[in-house]
C-alpha cells in the first residue's frame, strides 16, 4: 500500500518508518527541513522516500495526518485535492500551548476535519497512544497478546484500511464506531498523555481491552 505521511514529526516519522519496514511504500513530507525527510527515508530501510505534501498525497491509498492542529489547513492545502482520499488522522484539536482541547464534548477534531474536507474519508486513529511506545509495539507484534488501539470513522472501506495499518504496527484494532465517537477518544488521549508524561514510569504506555463473560 502507498502511504503519504503529512507531518513527519514524532508520530509521523515513527509510523511511517514502521509501515515502510512492514512492506508499504511510504512518502515522508512536511518537516522542518528536506534533509530530515531524506534521513527518515534512509533510516526507514524500506520502500520510503522524501517528498512534498503534494507528492505524498498523489496516488496514495491512505494519508496519515500527523501535524499540530494549527497546521492542518496549511498541510492539506499543500497536499492538494484530497477528494476520495482516506485520511487517517492522529491530530488532536489542541490549543497553541498544548494544554487543552479547543473542540470537545459536542463535537471533535476528527468531525471538524471531515466537515472542512467533506469529500475526504476521515478515520481517527493513533492519537490514543504516545509515540514512544510505537517501536516497542512493532517489535513485539508477533506476541499472542497485543495492546489495543481504538479507531472510528463513517466509511467502512476506509476503516478497513485503517485497521490493516493498525495491525501492521502491532496493535489489535478496536472499532469504536462512527466518527462522532472521536468526541470520547480525543479526551481519552489526554488521559493517556497524563499517565505517560506526568507519571513516574515513563511514556512507553499502551492499553488493552479484555472481554469477559463469554
Amino acid at each position: 500500500m502507498r502511504i503519504g505521511i503529512l507531518g513527519s514529526g514524532l508520530m509521523g516519522a515513527k509510523l511511517g518508518t514502521i509501515w515502510a519496514r512492514a512492506g508499504h511504500e511510504v512518502v515522508f513530507s512536511y518537516a522542518r527541513s528536506e534533509q530530515k525527510l531524506k534521513k527518515l527515508a534512509r533510516d526507514a530501510r524500506g520502500n520510503a522516500r522524501a517528498g512534498t505534501p503534494g507528492e505524498a498525497a498523489r496516488e496514495a491509498a491512505a494519508l496519515l495526518l500527523a501535524v499540530h492542529w494549527s497546521r492542518i489547513d496549511d498541510v492539506l492545502k499543500q497536499a492538494g485535492d484530497v477528494s476520495g482520499k482516506v485520511i487517517v488522522s492522529c491530530s488532536l484539536p489542541m490549543n497553541a500551548d498544548d494544554t487543552d482541547l479547543v473542540i470537545a464534548h459536542t463535537s471533535s477534531g476528527a468531525e471538524a476535519l471531515a466537515k472542512r474536507f467533506p469529500k475526504a474519508r476521515v478515520v481517527s486513529a493513533f492519537n490514543t497512544v504516545p509515540s514512544e511506545v510505537l517501536f516497542g509495539v512493532f517489535e513485539a507484534r508477533r506476541k499472542a497478546s497485543r495492546p489495543s488501539l481504538m479507531y472510528c470513522g463513517d466509511d467502512a472501506r476506509s476503516k478497513k484500511i485503517a485497521a490493516e495499518l493498525i495491525r501492521d504496527v502491532g496493535f489489535d484494532p478496536v472499532d469504536a464506531g462512527p466518527l462522532r465517537i472521536a468526541r470520547y477518544t480525543e479526551p481519552f488521549a489526554l488521559l493517556v498523555a497524563q499517565l505517560a508524561y506526568e507519571g513516574d514510569e515513563g511514556p512507553e504506555l499502551a492499553y488493552r481491552f479484555e472481554r469477559f463473560g463469554k
